[in-house]
């Protein structure tokens, strides 16, 4: 049976650092962001469940939201300004970033693929569980400029609004996000006594 790099890939994604092109008080790297993108899609999927009438998989909506910046171990972390501000741009980065997923899917042996296929390869993955990865990861990079602008980083004084417009968009047909942000988005900024307390 021949070896795979498919893990070795994976496992190179702390050394992938976000936020490439700002300071940031803390450092984050790509592994941190995915588990924070899994455990928030987790969230979002038992809320909408629970309290929404949903019928979501929350194990499918961590583990899409683990595997889905897995072309950046092949192409880094590519700031969200010089993406998604000009069209052609966005449309070359995407086929780059597709062809990076693709790799990645091709390193594993070929009776694995199937299985991959949907959680690697971004054009794969089942549209409704996208969309809650989407969600999950827009509230983690939230989260992180409101940390950041809490010890006076003013680096993330446009990307706060930027985000919130774009959470606010994804409200319209997702109440989760709503309950999620009313019942875990505040203590995210107190301290470790303050968190003690209740």
């Amino acid at each position: 049976m021949k070896s795979s790099p498919f893990l070795a890939w994976i496992l190179r994604m702390p050394l992938i650092k976000r936020w490439a092109l700002m300071h940031a008080v803390k450092r984050e790297n790509v592994a941190e962001h995915s588990h924070q993108v899994a455990v928030i899609a987790h969230l979002l999927a038992c809320i909408r469940n629970t309290y929404c009438g949903g019928n979501i998989n929350p194990e499918r909506a961590a583990t899409v939201a683990l595997y889905h910046e897995v072309s950046e171990t092949k192409l880094q972390d590519i700031n969200h300004v010089t993406k998604y501000h000009n069209p052609d741009l966005t449309r070359e980065f995407k086929k780059i970033e597709e062809m990076a997923e693709k790799e990645c899917l091709d390193t594993l042996p070929s009776k694995l693929q199937s299985q991959f296929s949907g959680l690697l390869v971004q054009q794969n993955v089942d549209p409704e569980y996208k969309k809650i990865v989407k969600a999950a990861d827009l509230i983690s990079a939230y989260l992180k400029a409101c940390d950041e602008l809490n010890f006076h980083n003013r680096e993330f004084e446009q990307v706060k609004p930027r985000l919130e417009k774009m959470i606010h968009e994804y409200k319209n047909d997702m109440p989760e996000i709503d309950i999620f942000m009313q019942l875990f988005a505040d203590k995210c900024f107190v301290n470790v006594d303050q968190l003690s307390e209740g």
